[in-house]
């Protein structure tokens, strides 16, 4: 036969396999060198290994730098937690991740990856050679991949640095950068960055994320059972997910049982126990909605004002609310139950709003943007700029006591009275359109009047109404209109709420936030919002608001809040009844409660903040008080008047 009729007769890849000789020697070779290991070839053959590596070591001179991994930090997942620890949420983009350190893994779950996919793993310098050549001629003779053969750091430096393109070259790359990579790093090194880059399914990246989804544990606390199932998913995560196919998942677990037990890495007693035992699946963790989701909207706005949105989604944070889960259950089951009521009664309203803050610490406790938060993500707690009416007053009120010129006995005049406004005069009216005449301060603020609120508006200066706002931590744009003292500016209910809370602590007063503290992966702190409060209103002024306030609640347009404890509180109702209100406090919480509709359609007539608000106030103070001891506001009398 000639050579030229034995050469058709040749497997149809032999020349592609004669082609690519030259860098199976490479491989070999440098595997060996980088074993310190010389075999005894020839001055020949030598120099040829040797050109080949020159060359080859030109054509890969700009490949990565895989020194850049000694401070490589993955993205990872941050984590939302209530002021109890309690899991809220968990932050991520596209890589939802949480590293752990080797040791955190489970044994069995080491020994079963490795023996899945890389068996010689601590007996080769970053290359097999014997396992490459033998898969690219499998897969040559298929005419498909149907064998690997890349060890566990080739699948390393591919998922770091390289693209999924699947060709020679990239093999090859993937090959040096391998070598390159197991002369800096340990073993451990590098199989503890695998199992926290490698991806497991369902939008999981690294073991910890992936063993708390496909079996609500630890990777730390995973079974043999548990981690046959999960190492065998690395090849096609989604194909072999026990989510997807439960009997796919056990046949892959089989398979690896049983390269476990022919390495002898486990018995046959412990192959047949884990084949036995039942597999409790979890659920899939990425993308589900937060126990809390307006409570971290709240959190994620404040995060991203700090750090910017990449540290919160890729930073790993962890970061604990002020929030108390159980509380703000309340507050959720408070705003259905109270919608449903004022339905039922016939008020035109589509949404309510509310928040509590703790006036000792000026923590957020609890918030609730809406109704339902699947039917409208709109968080009105923080975004809904709406007019107060009547619940600004009080701080016209303080301000006039402040002065040193009224107490809660000095007597204002409840008559008609016209201001300039512009081309024409502004004639302020009461709620019911009559005028009382003298009266004291007293019985003005716990009746609502609006004319003597006016009066004291513009006896004391709109400016230094405008500048206790601005004390009491309220930063929305206020205009100095005559209109003022009746609500005419739009606030949310959050700066209603802290406000009110700095009249409950008496004056003290602290940043208001959603955020305790914020930590790195290593637990270094990245901020902290340990209260810090400072006394910002006179403390006999505030005493004297706290006596009238707790008379709009006892006798005046506030009953419908009366508690089994002292409590001070204001209506609030806009003349266009297109928003009512209750604001109220005891000494250990501060909440407003806010009623009406996006589109600012009227509520209708009758819609008071005294009518319909004030019992929803009632409802979730009457259970987030429960067990809460009694404590009165100080009095007057225990404070220098300015």
């Amino acid at each position: 036969m000639s050579s030229n009729t034995a050469r058709e007769k040749q497997p149809p890849h032999r020349k592609q396999i004669e082609e690519l000789t030259p860098i199976f020697q490479f491989v070999q070779a440098v595997g060996k060198v980088t074993a310190g290991t010389i075999l005894g070839i020839t001055m020949l053959s030598s120099s040829v290994v040797a050109g080949g590596l020159v060359g080859l070591a030109v054509s890969f001179r700009n490949l990565p730098d895989v020194r850049v991994l000694r401070n490589y930090s993955p993205a990872q997942t941050s984590y939302v937690y209530d002021v109890n620890g309690t899991l809220l949420d968990s932050m991520h983009d596209e890589v939802n991740r949480e590293v752990v350190d080797l040791n955190e893994i489970s044994p069995q779950l080491k020994r079963a990856v490795i023996a899945i996919e890389d068996s010689n793993f601590y007996f080769h310098h970053g290359v097999n050679p014997t396992s490459v050549i033998r898969a690219l001629l499998s897969n040559l003779e298929e005419g498909q991949t149907v064998e690997g053969g890349s060890t566990l750091t080739m699948q390393l430096v591919k998922n770091l640095f390289l693209t999924p393109e699947r060709s020679f070259s990239r093999k090859v790359a993937e090959a040096v950068l391998a070598l390159r990579l197991e002369q800096i790093f340990t073993k451990d090194q590098i199989l503890e960055m695998y199992l926290n880059q490698v991806y497991w399914g369902h939008n999981t990246y690294g073991v910890e994320t992936s063993s708390e989804s496909y079996f609500n544990k630890r990777a730390s606390e995973l079974t043999l059972a548990e981690s046959a199932m999960m190492s065998g998913l690395i090849q096609a995560p989604e194909n072999y997910s026990p989510f997807v196919d439960y009997q796919v998942a056990k046949q892959r677990q089989a398979v690896v049982l049983d390269r476990m037990l022919r390495l002898q890495w486990i018995t046959p007693e412990e192959a047949d126990a884990a084949r036995k035992q039942p597999i409790r699946l979890g659920q899939v963790t990425s993308f589900q909605q937060s126990k809390a989701p307006y409570i971290t909207e709240a959190v994620v706005a404040e995060l991203n004002d700090r750090f910017g949105s990449d540290a919160v989604l890729k930073g790993g944070m962890r970061v604990q609310t002020t929030v108390d889960l159980n509380l703000q259950r309340i507050a959720e089951e408070t705003v259905r139950r109270g919608y449903q009521t004022i339905r039922r009664r016939g008020l035109r309203a589509d949404q309510i709003s509310l928040v509590a803050v703790d006036p000792r610490t000026h923590f957020v406790k609890a918030m609730v943007g809406g109704v339902d938060y699947d039917s409208s993500q709109y968080n009105r707690a923080i975004q809904a700029m709406r007019q107060p009416g009547s619940a600004f007053k009080p701080f016209v009120y303080y301000a006039a006591f402040a002065s040193g010129k009224y107490s809660p006995d000095s007597t204002v005049n409840d008559s008609p009275v016209s201001y300039p406004d512009g081309y024409k005069s502004y004639s302020p009216q009461n709620y019911d359109g009559s005028f009382r005449g003298p009266m004291p301060i007293r019985a003005a603020l716990e009746q609502s009047r609006n004319v003597p609120a006016i009066k004291l508006g513009q006896a004391i200066g709109i400016s230094r109404v405008i500048e206790v706002c601005r004390i009491l931590g309220i930063s929305s744009p206020i205009e100095p209109v005559t209109s003022l003292p009746l609500g005419s500016v739009d606030l949310t209910p959050l700066e209603m709420a802290a406000a009110y809370a700095t009249f409950a602590s008496g004056g003290w007063q602290s940043e208001t936030t959603v955020i305790v503290q914020v930590a790195d992966t290593t637990g270094r702190v990245l901020l902290d919002n340990t209260p810090q409060p400072q006394l910002v209103l006179d403390p006999w002024a505030v005493a004297a608001l706290n006596d009238v306030l707790q008379g709009v609640i006892t006798r005046g347009t506030g009953t419908a809040a009366r508690l089994n404890r002292p409590a001070a509180g204001k209506t609030g109702t806009t003349s266009s009844e297109r928003d009512i209100w209750f604001v109220g406090y005891v000494p250990q919480l501060s909440v407003a409660v806010w009623i009406g509709n996006d589109d600012y359609r009227p509520l209708g007539v009758g819609a008071t903040g005294g009518g319909y608000v004030a019992p929803i106030w009632k409802d979730f103070m009457d259970q987030a008080l429960n067990g809460v001891p009694v404590e009165r506001f100080r009095p007057m009398s225990d404070f220098p008047r300015p």
